[in-house]
């Protein structure tokens, strides 16, 4: 099954895969623009719990940077996958 027109589809639905993949990272920085804001309301409804908020902050968004980066590696695995 080499013929020009399975490979041209194969090609086309690698592309539109990896497409739709990277849909994940505009979610990650969504989450990551929710979970700041989050921490500048809390900052500025309670001052005394600064450290504790920032720390539970920067692991919200590791957590979701790391979905993000995720959904982009997706991405990639689906472009770099054979063409048999």
């Amino acid at each position: 099954m080499n013929s020009i027109f399975f490979l041209t589809i194969t090609t086309s639905a690698k592309y539109i895969g990896a497409g739709l993949a990277t849909i994940g990272v505009v979610g990650a920085g969504a989450g990551i623009g929710i979970v700041f804001s989050g921490l500048l309301i809390s900052i500025s409804r309670n001052p005394s719990k600064e450290s504790k908020l920032m720390q539970l902050a920067l692991l919200g968004f590791a957590l979701t940077e790391a979905m993000g980066l995720l959904a982009l590696m997706m991405a990639f695995l689906i472009l770099s996958g054979s063409q048999t």
